[in-house]
């Protein structure tokens, strides 16, 4: 039985009822997958490539994957953060050399490494149109690396943007974490979060992987439900 690792931040971790409503895409990732498919979900709230490797996030996950599984690598979140040394990495430096990291543990113990480019934020100009975000350099470092490296790469950044502009700036708000009062606790209450995920932003952008998955078709597609 092959086990899918996340090494991610905190679009992709599990919540539990303290950050509720918040939803990670790997916390429903397993609607998409054949039940015979294990998820180890390492993705953590605040992380860059170099804060989850400083952090042995990335050994714990070397001391239990194995042969035949999988690692998707997703982020660009916190790598951006320039006013914090702890996780900043310049796009074409330290955060290419960090994704060639998470690549080699995979590959040294015989599993499979997947690249995923950040997810773009609810960054509306209008009803139907995203601005330029703030990811475009850290998308083009991690397509950078999936080609020398010949890594599998699922685009949902740009995926995610299409999703978002064919829905809409009101629809989308019920994806991020935009909290009107008298519905959910009073600690949250009125909070326009458009970075974090509620559980339908988790379930369409863990789509958006899964359609990935099987435009690449063999190992990756054979990890999926039937699903149109």
């Amino acid at each position: 039985m092959a086990t899918i690792f996340w090494a991610a931040d905190s679009t992709v971790q599990y919540n539990d009822i303290t950050t509720f409503p918040q939803t990670g895409i790997g916390q429903v990732f397993h609607l998409f997958l054949k039940p015979e498919v294990a998820v180890e979900n390492h993705a953590k709230n605040g992380r860059s490539t170099k804060s989850f490797i400083d952090e042995s996030r990335l050994s714990a996950i070397e001391e239990r994957i194995g042969e035949g599984d999988f690692l998707f690598i997703q982020f660009g979140h916190n790598d951006e953060k320039e006013a914090d040394p702890d996780r900043y990495t310049e796009p074409f430096g330290a955060y290419m050399e960090n994704l060639e990291k998470f690549v080699n543990v995979a590959r040294d113990k015989k599993a499979w490494p997947v690249l995923i480019t950040p997810l773009e934020r609810r960054c509306f100009t209008d009803e139907h149109h995203l601005g330029a975000g703030e990811h475009g350099a850290y998308v083009d470092a991690m397509k950078q690396t999936a080609e020398k490296l010949n890594v599998p790469l699922i685009d949902l950044y740009s995926m995610s943007r299409a999703e978002m502009e064919k829905a809409g700036a009101e629809k989308t708000k019920e994806w991020y974490m935009h909290l009107p009062e008298g519905v959910y606790p009073y600690h949250m209450e009125g909070l326009e979060d458009n970075t974090h995920l509620k559980y339908m932003g988790a379930v369409v952008y863990g789509g958006c992987i899964a359609r990935g998955l099987k435009e690449l078709g063999g190992r990756y597609s054979d990890l999926l439900v039937a699903w149109d």
